[in-house]
Order: structure tokens, then sequence, then C-alpha cells
């Protein structure tokens, strides 16, 4: 994530920039001239945004406490295969004249210096980041897309093939997509080495993980007791704590005209954090949490029981006094919300009930997002519009993708059993 700050002068040069790279509200033009993403044969998802957190009066409107007015960012996301810095180094062969116009805007920006290191300079790491399917490459989607739809078409072509048995419609298909790869006109890709430094990190992430848990529970006689303090002190300020959950229609309305263009919808939220120093451990331990299960127990195609989203992240903000928080997820906003709601609300609450505004909860795990309607009308008045949008695999939920790999997967079996095969013919 690029990030730098946008004086408020500039907010609406910079807004109708990013409007040039756009074909429909908010969803980019592949082939734009700033920024060409089709160039960028290892980008899964982009997005482009001013952050002009709209909610920044509520800090002193609810605690009294006033901070002197934060700054407006432009930001720059990538969900990319591959290292940060080869991206950055793809970004300046491929968008340096564009990249120069849009980030001329930003404050401190030199037209004479180096692209490169400017980008580097303004990173701003997540405190947490969560992909649907690690190691999955762009590449490797529209591979496995365009494998599904010759296997369907060779289908429909070939008469009585599709009421052959399952086993013999596998090897059918086999043989084909064999032929195809021999003429050139289907390639499917074989898996890069998993990179030694990955694996070795994963290692540790496990380890450590391990550890945490066993040391928890060993050490839990000892910790007991400032544990019980803690969750006291947590429970006396959830009491006290303000909630503030006005309805915000009209800002609806304005997201929605960028929403529901394709399957899958981008998501941006940011706001203030409650003050003190118990809030903001809960923030960094939740996000440390949330950081290394992705990484290991949820690296599969879920994050806890959500299946819908593609990648997220969490960003603190201004020395931790403000959080955003970006997704891309299958499905309408709605139905993102009331999942989250119906199956992980423990989680929100977990990891955003430390925002400012946020409904209350009991014990930090309960209530908060149950209370429906509140929790929708506070995240509602703190969602952004997003300027630009680009998604590699439009029409493709991450269902889809799952699928996609697992057709290939068993095509690349050689024989499969009776039952085998009825479940993967069932797949196509």
């Amino acid at each position: 994530m690029i990030l730098a700050p946008l004086d408020r002068s500039r907010v609406g040069a910079m807004r109708e920039l990013l409007a040039t790279m756009t074909s429909q509200p908010g969803v980019a033009n592949p082939e734009n001239a700033l920024v060409p993403f089709a160039r960028f044969e290892n980008l899964h998802f982009a997005r482009l945004l001013v952050l002009d957190d709209q909610t920044t009066g509520d800090i002193e409107l609810l605690y009294g406490i006033h901070r002197p007015e934060p700054p407006v960012y432009f930001a720059f996301l990538g969900d990319f295969d591959g290292s940060y810095h080869d991206f950055l180094r793809l970004l300046v062969k491929h968008a340096e004249p564009g990249l120069r116009r849009i980030f001329s805007l930003c404050d401190g920006f030199s037209p004479d210096g180096d692209l490169y290191t400017w980008m580097a300079a303004h990173e701003q790491r997540p405190g947490a980041y969560y992909f649907n399917w690690v190691g999955r490459t762009v590449q490797q989607t529209r591979e496995e897309e365009k494998l599904r739809w010759q296997m369907l078409a060779f289908v429909e072509q070939t008469p009585g093939l599709a009421d052959q048995s399952p086993r013999e419609i596998h090897e059918a298909l086999r043989g084909f997509t064999q032929k195809e790869k021999a003429a050139g006109r289907l390639q499917l890709t074989p898996p890069a080495p998993t990179p030694i430094a990955w694996s070795v990190r994963h290692f540790f992430d496990w380890a450590l993980l391990v550890l945490l848990i066993i040391g928890g529970v060993v050490t839990l006689p000892v910790t007991l007791i400032p544990l019980l303090l803690l969750a006291w002190r947590l429970r006396h300020l959830e009491n006290t704590d303000p909630e503030y959950a006005p309805r915000a229609d009209e800002h609806s309305s304005l997201l929605a005209i960028q929403e529901d263009r394709d399957v899958t919808n981008q998501f941006s939220v940011m706001g203030g954090l409650k003050p003190g120093w118990l809030r903001a451990g809960i923030v960094v331990l939740s996000l440390f949490i949330v950081n290394l299960t992705a990484r290991t127990l949820f690296s599969r195609g879920r994050l806890a029981r959500i299946y819908t989203i593609h990648c997220a992240r969490w960003v603190p903000l201004d020395n931790r006094t403000r959080m955003y928080f970006s997704s891309n997820y299958d499905g309408s906003r709605e139905s993102y919300n009331d999942d989250f709601i119906n199956k992980v609300a423990f989680g929100l609450n977990v990891t955003f009930s430390s925002g400012v505004s946020y409904p209350h909860t009991e014990w930090l795990l309960l209530k908060g997002a149950k209370n429906e309607q509140a929790f929708k009308h506070v995240l509602l008045r703190h969602q952004l519009p997003t300027d630009v949008w680009y998604n590699a695999h439009a029409g493709l939920t991450a269902h889809d993708l799952e699928r996609n790999s697992r057709i290939r997967e068993g095509l690349e079996k050689s024989s499969l059993s009776e039952r085998e095969a009825s479940d993967w013919v069932a797949l196509l």
C-alpha cells in the first residue's frame, strides 16, 4: 500500500484525475492511460482512492478529546503475485508517466525525483493481511478458467459424451486436453517452486502459533488474575462508551453507484480509535492474531467461516489513532455484512470494537455486531468510496476459483474411482 498525504485543496483535482481511469463509476478501465492494469500479469486487485474520513469529529463529540485535524491521504493498494519491490519496478516500467501525474498532486512529491524510491519510502504496511488462497496466481486463475470453458465446449460438441459414465467422461477430457496442450491451444503452467524463504517463514509461523497456544495454557495460573483485572477494566469501559449510530441513507446511495457492477465488490472503511492504553493494546493484539492465523489456519479458501472474501487488509494510521480496512468480496454489501454478523460477530467485535462509535459490546466478544442495525449504520458512516477499482478475474467468485482449481487437480490424475469421477464431473 502506497500512502501519501494529500492537501484538501487538491482532493477535487485528484478525484477528477482518477475518474479518467474508469469505464464505469469507480470501475477501472484496464487499458486506461495512467495505470494500464491489463499489462500487469501478476495483479489480482488494485484500488486508488482518497482517504478522507468524514467522522473525524466523533472523538471530540463523544469523548471530549480534541485531536489535531488528521491528514487526508491518497492510497494505492495492490494485491499481486511476487515481491513488493518487484511490483514497484513493474509500476515504474509500465506506468511511470501516469503515476507521476497522480503523485504530483500529493504532498512532498518531486517531479525530478526517482519514482521507485519515492513509492518505496511511502509504503504503509498493514497490521494484518488475508489472501483467500495463498499461492494461487493470476496466471493460474486465467488458465484454469480457460480450461473449464474449453472442456465444456468439447462436451457440448461431442455427441453422446454427456451420457457416458463419469470415468469415461474424465478419460475423454484428459485425452482432449492433452491434445489441446500439444497443439498449443491450451496452456497449464506448472506451479512455480515454493520460495525457500517463504517455506521457512511458514514453518516458524506455525511454530509460533503452537507455542502461543501451549504457552497460554501453561501460564494461565500466573496470568489469570491479571487477565481478570483487565477484563474488569474493559467491562467498565464498555459500560461507559458512548454509542453513535445515526442513519446515513444519502451516503448509502452515493456508495451504491459504485457497487454491484460485478459479482465481486470492493469495500473500504476508515475511522478513529477509542482512547486509552487498553483499547490500543487490544488493537495490536487482535491484528497480530488475525495476521498470524491468516498465514496459517486460514490460507486455503476461508477466513474463519467466511468463504467469500478474496483479500483483506487492516492498516493502522497516524500513530494508531485511526484504522483503515479494505476488502474484495463476493455478493452485495448487505449479504457481506450479514455473513459476518451471522457467522463471526465475535471476530468483528474483537477487531473493530476499539473503533469510535462501535455498538456496545460485552466482555469484548458478545453483543456489538449482533446489534445488527446499529452496526450497519456505524459501518456505513465510515465507508469510503473507492475512486478506481481493478479486478483481474471479473465474473469469478472465490468459489469459482476454487472450483476451477479442483477441476484441474482432478484432470491431472490419471485415474479416478467411480465416486471421485462423479464428483469431478459435477464440478463442470
